[in-house]
């Protein structure tokens, strides 16, 4: 059977082989060298903790331990996001997995994590998309790491407004008990790596990570590619 399935995959590269997601170039790795090199240029990566992120946050108390991310969502790095959510550009999700786990200290900290979970959508928007961005990603990386993936525990249970249409104080209240967790078992005392595509207030994943807490996780550190 696997050989039957390593010739099937040899057909399909041969048909479709691999290109960099970056320019698009025939390249046998989802990102090129070259492209590689000019978005090593614009990393600003960043591990902040909540103590600092509470200095300059209206919100009184965040319920996760630390974010960490790639860039900040501007020029590149900000078109690739938006085309990967709303353009149909699903194949990206490796290319933005290697962006982040290409950072070698953001994969030695990860690493100490247990499983992943990942920033839901409700059910009515993710079957107008056919997929959840920040749950393609999350896969990928939990394979990679060699963690737990964990799917469809957190969910959303509410079709609330887009978060980009709101102030920062309609975003915590529009957001407020829109989760829940379905089996906390899976996450009791558990180390637990939050992945969400962009931070901006930070509403959406401290009100997931308020959520997981009250469900038993030891701490939550939240994953980004970007933030705003």
């Amino acid at each position: 059977m696997n050989e039957i399935l390593k010739i099937q995959e040899k057909i399909i590269n041969l048909i479709y082989p691999q290109t960099c997601g970056i320019c698009g170039k025939i390249n046998n790795k989802t990102i090129c060298s070259k492209c590689n090199i000019q978005l090593k240029k614009q990393e600003k990566m960043g591990i902040l903790t909540k103590e600092k992120l509470e200095e300059n946050s209206l919100e009184m108390e965040k319920h996760f331990e630390e974010l960490m991310y790639i860039f900040k969502y501007e020029g590149q790095i900000r078109e690739l996001i938006l085309d990967y959510k709303f353009n149909e550009h699903a194949y990206l999700y490796e290319t933005f997995e290697k962006m982040i786990l290409n950072n070698k200290k953001i994969y030695g900290f990860l690493k100490n994590y247990d499983i992943i979970l990942y920033v839901p959508m409700y059910r009515l928007s993710k079957w107008k998309r056919g997929y959840n961005q920040t749950e393609l990603i999350a896969r990928k990386i939990a394979k990679t790491l060699g963690i737990e993936f964990v799917k469809n525990n957190l969910v959303k249970t509410k079709n609330t407004k887009k978060q980009s249409t709101l102030t920062k104080l309609e975003r915590k209240n529009n957001i407020k008990n829109a989760f829940k967790i379905t089996d906390s078992k899976a996450i009791y005392n558990k180390n637990v790596i939050l992945f969400d595509d962009i931070y901006t207030t930070g509403s959406t994943v401290n009100e997931c990570s308020r959520i997981i807490k009250i469900a038993g996780a030891k701490s939550i550190a939240v994953l980004t590619i970007a933030v705003d």
